[in-house]
């Protein structure tokens, strides 16, 4: 299916332009303000100029066909001239301003909320987020403060943060560490305050089920389970994290679409047939919602989660079912709302890579059609497409290139999504009938030693080391190839479809 630039898509890619380009660019002092205004109005000239083409009393005379096209040109450029405007207050937005109210050499500590889950580090060191909300100095003033700023914490204080979890207040003794990007390490812990009820009743979901898959019994597949459900990756061996990034397949233990894909999956297959399609739908969207505050704030995450209720919509006829106006929308809706968001790695591959999917992808999966099984033509038309998407991002990022994922992908994803699935049968089991559990925990440990040895396997497979350019002149040819042949098969598609 031929998906049509509509209205979104233009609001979206001049977003993008804005966002990742042209403000960039003008916050590095490469292009004026003049510049950066003449990019929005430029367009207008030729968005004039097919408005009054499109009014012109003679076109009568001319093909319906172009007449539309001439309606809609003006359209579609409005809505790419409103994406720059908005990307670039989205990007605007999305600097950190910190604000200290006394100098920066003197301060000694900072007094916030935690804005996200501790994460354990190297050491057994703790990194957070913290709202601020005042500051001291070694001269013994105190101001008032504002901004987020990532704070170290020691290793004695990282369980007791993970204890109190994301809303608590704290206030850090330490250093104010100066760069590019600021952070505050600090030396002394002191909880000043507790976090709301609702987010007490959040951590302590998280540290249940911490428990649960850190027992010596499960302690060596547990820290999988804990990772591909909640996005602890605390207790993940950090030999199996590195496996998979050398397989190329760290996308495998972030969550994301795939990942929710499984609830979903299993949410449709428990109501469905008791409450039909549009209940069970609306049911799964508060279920979503409800795994999104537990897991947190993951781009990626949203992302899914976005799409699925938007999804959710088009399920119940408000909406026109086409996934890449859907991604689309889920990216204006998380520009806009978390503008900080995009600037992340994360935020970034995972948006491109499902757009190289749903663009690439396809296309792929057309010309491949009728040449491979059934069963692998989807997959590898999917991972083939967000390779080539996500090629130069890789490289600019990473400076590698790993061609292994492309297979190792294939393998390793259905295999975690069954991971998946499996840890939430054994935390049942564990519940309800735990003597069962510690056997149905021995099919766990051997399925986590199978995606093991295949990630293990899969790193042996040299790594391509390079630069962005080339990479990037590779994946626009490829992306020429790959549109004109799919061109080429659709021209022959209609010529035969009426001698059928």
């Amino acid at each position: 299916m031929k998906t049509k630039i509509n209205n979104v898509i233009c609001i979206a890619i001049g977003v993008v332009l804005a966002y990742y380009c042209l403000f960039p660019l003008f916050s590095s002092g490469r292009i004026s303000a003049d510049i950066l205004l003449l990019a929005a109005l430029i367009p207008i000239m030729p968005l004039s100029f097919f408005y009054v083409l499109a009014s012109w009393p003679l076109l009568g005379n001319i093909d319906s066909v172009k007449i539309r096209l001439f309606k809609l040109i003006p359209i579609r450029l409005g809505a790419f001239i409103a994406g720059i405007i908005l990307g670039t207050g989205a990007a605007a937005s999305s600097k950190v301003v910190l604000h200290f109210g006394i100098p920066v050499d003197t301060i000694n500590g900072i007094y916030g909320i935690l804005q996200d889950d501790p994460v354990i580090i190297s050491g057994g060191r703790a990194m957070t987020t913290l709202s601020l909300k005042m500051a001291s100095g070694n001269t013994g003033f105190k101001a008032t403060a504002n901004g987020e700023i990532t704070v170290f914490f020691t290793e004695e204080n990282s369980e007791r943060l993970r204890e109190f979890g994301r809303g608590t207040e704290v206030f850090a003794e330490g250093n104010l560490q100066k760069g590019d990007r600021s952070f505050f390490s600090a030396s002394a812990l002191h909880i000043s305050g507790q976090a709301s009820s609702i987010e007490r009743f959040r951590t302590g979901i998280r540290h249940y089920l911490r428990q649960c898959f850190s027992r010596p019994d499960n302690s060596t597949w547990g820290g999988l389970s804990l990772a591909l459900l909640l996005g602890i990756r605390d207790n993940l061996d950090t030999g199996l994290a590195q496996l998979y990034r050398n397989a190329g397949s760290s996308h495998v233990l972030a969550l994301s679409g795939m990942h929710l894909a499984v609830l979903i999956a299993l949410i449709s297959l428990l109501l469905k047939r008791a409450v039909g399609v549009k209940l069970s739908a609306l049911i799964g969207a508060f279920i979503i919602i409800a795994y999104c505050f537990i897991v947190g704030p993951l781009p990626s995450l949203i992302r899914a989660a976005i799409m699925y209720l938007i999804g959710v919509m088009a399920i119940l006829g408000m909406l026109r079912r086409d996934m890449l106006s859907i991604l689309c929308m889920a990216f204006l809706i998380q520009i806009i709302f978390t503008p900080g968001a995009g600037t992340s790695i994360s935020f970034i591959l995972s948006y491109t890579a499902l757009a190289g999917i749903l663009i690439l992808g396809r296309m792929i999966n057309n010309l491949l059609r009728g040449k491979m099984p059934v069963f692998l033509l989807h997959g590898i038309s999917a991972s083939l497409g967000a390779f080539i998407a996500t090629a130069a991002i890789s490289t600019l990022y990473f400076e590698v290139l790993k061609p292994v994922g492309i297979i190792a992908g294939l393998l390793l994803a259905p295999l975690a999504m069954l991971f998946m699935v499996g840890s939430l049968i054994w935390l049942g089991l564990d519940f309800i009938l735990p003597s069962l559990s510690a056997l149905f925990g021995n099919l766990m440990q051997w399925l986590y030693w199978l995606m093991e040895q295949i990630a293990r396997v899969s790193s042996y497979v040299p790594e391509i080391k390079t630069g962005p350019l080339p990479v990037i002149v590779i994946s626009i040819i490829l992306t020429a190839v790959l549109v004109w042949l799919d061109r080429r098969r659709r021209i022959a598609a209609n010529f035969l479809e009426p001698l059928a």
